[in-house]
């Protein structure tokens, strides 16, 4: 299975250590580039497992830019 990740479940599985989790869980764990920025700030070290992937439909992209965070 693969898993889109946004910022705040990595954040709290650093918080209490268990990040491994994701990659335990799922085949293939992603995060938009802005995930990746913003994680960056406060965890310079993020493993390799998180695989940084720009998003392909930029149409969609606009359209949930009204509802959600980048």
């Amino acid at each position: 299975m693969i898993v889109v990740s946004d910022t705040s479940p990595v954040t709290s599985l650093i918080h209490i250590g268990r990040l491994s989790l994701l990659r335990d869980l799922y085949r293939e764990v992603l995060v938009p580039e802005a995930v990746h920025r913003e994680l960056s700030h406060t965890h310079p070290d993020l493993p390799s497992f998180l695989e940084v992937h720009q998003a392909q439909d930029r149409a969609a992209v606009r359209r949930l830019e009204s509802y959600l965070d980048l």
